[in-house]
């Protein structure tokens, strides 16, 4: 038999043949209207949970997480079809008891009210829910970004100079008859023909190319820092109030 102080724990757990085969998930404590003892639970049996059956608790026992029931899955399953309303007629209890063959009197019962809540999704753990959240947490790795060459290669250009050069041209000069060349002008036939000839010179430009060294020229690298936004995805657990619920967080100035 069931007391009080177990049923926050029932709720949620687990059911149990004392053959040790699982007949079900609890879902709800039924107490009796005139003890207010745990009288009745009901067990999820039917596909994926969806049908609820009634078992007595008198020869039940409760421990570590599961509920001990003297009645295997069958007999459960194939109880009476009672609607599981939060309330049983004299009439529903009374067939009950007969089918599991056990003592029952006239007395109707409900289902419990409790002041803590519990977890209707899944086994109960404690009187609060753990809402956690993601965190982004950003930083930076190095990677290859790019390679750079320094390469050599030869260009042609044109290089334009001016040079100043030096021709000779030849220039005739006459001279009077003078007492003092008088004797070299009639050396020669009163009457002839003769020839003189001069060779010219000129000054061309000539070009030539040298080779030296005008700079090095290396490669290194240096780091510039520049600031990057990141964008991610991150989830939060948040909770909704559904009913006549009051959220501490509103009442703080």
């Amino acid at each position: 038999m069931l007391d009080q102080t177990q049923l926050d724990q029932v709720t949620g757990s687990d059911a149990y043949s004392t053959g040790g085969g699982k007949i079900g998930r609890v879902g709800q404590v039924y107490l009796d209207d005139q003890t207010g003892q745990p009288a009745w639970v009901t067990v999820n049996t039917g596909l994926f949970g969806t049908n609820e059956t009634f078992i007595p608790l008198s020869d039940a026992a409760f421990s570590g997480d599961r509920l001990t029931v003297p009645y295997d899955k069958d007999k459960v399953k194939n109880a009476p079809n009672v609607a599981s309303d939060g309330h049983l007629s004299p009439e529903e209890e009374n067939e009950l008891y007969a089918y599991y063959g056990v003592g029952g009197t006239d007395y109707t019962t409900t289902t419990t009210t409790s002041d803590v809540g519990h977890d209707t999704s899944g086994p109960t753990t404690d009187d609060a829910m753990t809402l956690s959240e993601e965190r982004l947490e950003v930083g930076t790795e190095r990677r290859e970004a790019g390679r750079a060459r320094l390469r050599k290669y030869v260009v042609t250009e044109n290089v334009q100079q001016t040079v100043p050069v030096t021709r000779e041209e030849a220039v005739v000069e006459r001279e009077p008859i003078t007492d003092a060349n008088v004797d070299r002008a009639t050396s020669g036939p009163a009457i002839s023909e003769e020839e003189h000839e001069v060779v010219l010179h000129e000054e061309v430009p000539v070009t030539s190319k040298t080779t030296k060294p005008v700079e090095r020229v290396r490669m290194d690298t240096r780091q510039t820092t520049e600031q990057q936004s990141v964008s991610e995805e991150v989830r939060k657990e948040r909770v909704e109030l559904d009913g006549d619920v009051t959220d501490s967080r509103d009442d703080r100035v």
